[in-house]
């Protein structure tokens, strides 16, 4: 074609014997109609979003009746821009210190997190935008992780790092203890950082904002170390966790290890609101593939065991099981093959499956009726099937540990934010994270907070334009003071420890997280 054109020549009408080069005939152009939906000028599931705003409005303005009727001192609140600070005041124009009431003879120490944060602001403001700007995936997350590992070897050059870890590029490991240390006697707990990025959007669910809060509590904690050795005796340990988005990096660290020698974990995540806790349900990944008979569709369908038929099956089965489970649970699925051809029978199609539950028994639940979904479909169009779980990592459930969030709620007030308590948001909105996995294996929580105005979803362009802007570093800042005032609590406080392990306990104790499926 090229030559005969460079000749100007037309090919189509030159013959030729060589029945390689030969060109297709002239075709008549194929007839195309589009046909747009009815709606397809509104926004889709709008109706859903405002009826899902009026209940989140309806909750709130409860969760703050009941909050002002317990105030004993009402004139005693201050808002965000009246609050007593000890730090500077920053070019986005809010101050990062922390109205600090005496408690337990802690105040003096919390007054020292406080000031190290403030002090590290801008350092920490440039990390969140430096990672904003680099977004990267799963397991790409090279230059976050380096950012944030070269922050800890700058501050602390003698701290024990294990930068890759646990196995995965992107992981590592930052250990700081108190010089009294004794793994016999003192508690350790784990501060997570998550840094991936999602595909085409990029930091649409603020990992960046999760890991600068995760390394300015760390720093802030080392500061403390470093200003009063006696602040706190035992272990902190900051993990990098890469991941979240599009596998389970948490629960690899896990099976390698990660938390067998922990005995809490925490971390926050940026929301449209500041919520305490809400529903996180756990999710696992299904593929079945139906293996049939190939055989002519129109001389001879009679010859053939139609694959298609029971993927089809498959699907409309799983529809149909919708109705007969919970509200929050969720069942998602497409048909990634169908056939090769109209004029065969399908030997083969396949279906890929998630299935999300609030809870880890409801899900080990859900996930039996799917498989006999499945099955019963092979048998209706007699064909085989190959079912295939898990392929990447499940995500569990997240168990909040309440009396840790009641400390991190009380870290909220100091810094003038009022989180909405557990139930406020719709489990209508629930997502997953692999957090859950931490969280049934040691005590943790997983607050969420403010970065975006209300109503602006995660996983979207705009989310992750609120990512970097004045209302993301003030919410980076404040869960970085948060996470260290939970910390300097749990190490301290005896009773608190006793407390959160008798909460975990009631909740289920720890869980085989590997093996809580194998048995299905």
């Amino acid at each position: 074609m090229t030559d005969a054109n460079a000749q100007g020549t037309d090919a189509h009408t030159q013959p030729t014997s060589d029945d390689s080069a030969r060109t297709a005939p002239n075709r008549p152009a194929a007839t195309t109609r589009r046909y747009e939906a009815p709606d397809a000028d509104c926004v889709r599931g709008s109706e859903y979003s405002e009826i899902l705003a009026l209940e989140t409005e309806q909750r709130k303005r409860a969760a703050e009746h009941r909050r002002k009727r317990g105030q004993a001192h009402p004139e005693q609140e201050r808002s965000r821009g009246e609050r007593h600070g000890h730090g500077e005041h920053h070019e986005h124009g809010k101050s990062h210190g922390h109205r600090l009431d005496d408690d337990s003879g802690l105040a003096h120490i919390r007054r020292d997190l406080a000031e190290s944060i403030a002090t590290r602001a801008d350092s920490l403001t440039a990390i969140l935008k430096a990672i904003h700007a680099h977004p990267e995936t799963a397991y790409e997350e090279y230059f976050a992780s380096r950012t944030l590992v070269d922050a800890v070897r700058e501050a602390y050059p003698n701290l024990s790092v294990e930068y890759p870890a646990f196995g995965l590029d992107t992981a590592f490991k930052v250990e700081l203890t108190s010089a009294d240390y004794d793994p016999a006697k003192h508690r350790t707990i784990a501060i997570l950082s998550e840094y991936d990025a999602l595909p085409g959007i990029g930091h649409g669910c603020g990992h960046n904002v999760i890991a600068v809060s995760g390394l300015g509590a760390f720093l802030a904690l080392a500061d403390a170390l470093a200003t009063s050795p006696e602040a706190f005796s035992g272990r902190v340990l900051y993990y990098g966790t890469p991941a979240e988005e599009s596998d389970a990096g948490k629960e690899l660290m896990a099976r390698a290890g990660a938390f067998e020698q922990v005995d809490a974990a925490i971390m926050v995540h940026p929301y449209f609101m500041d919520v305490a806790d809400q529903a996180w349900l756990g999710r696992r990944e299904c593929r079945v593939t139906y293996t049939g008979v190939s055989a002519h569709a129109s001389s001879h369908p009679f010859m053939g065991r139609n694959a298609l038929d029971a993927a089809n099956l498959a699907y409309q089965g799983l529809g149909l099981l919708r109705q007969q489970i919970p509200g929050s649970d969720r069942i998602h699925a497409i048909i990634d093959h169908g056939g090769d051809a109209p004029n065969l029978i399908p030997a083969s199609a396949s279906l890929h499956i998630n299935i999300r539950s609030k809870h880890a028994p409801t899900l080990r639940a859900l996930s039996r009726r799917v498989e006999e979904v499945l099955q019963g479909a092979a048998l209706m169009a007699g064909v085989s099937a190959e079912v295939t779980w898990d392929s990447s990592p499940m995500t569990m459930p997240v168990r909040t540990n309440r009396p840790l969030l009641k400390r991190w709620v009380s870290a909220q007030h100091s810094v003038g934010r009022h989180p909405y308590p557990p139930g406020t948001v719709s489990d209508t909105l629930a997502a997953s994270t692999d957090f859950g996995n931490v969280s049934l294996r040691v005590p943790g929580i997983h607050p969420l907070i403010q970065i975006a105005p209300e109503g602006t979803g995660m996983h979207t362009v705009e989310f992750a334009h609120c990512a970097d802007t004045p209302a993301a570093v003030d919410a980076a800042l404040d869960a970085a003071f948060g996470l260290a005032s939970v910390v300097l609590d749990y190490l301290v406080d005896d009773e608190l420890a006793e407390a959160v392990r008798a909460d975990f306990e009631a909740s289920g104790g720890a869980v085989d997280v590997e093996g809580y499926f194998s048995d299905m």
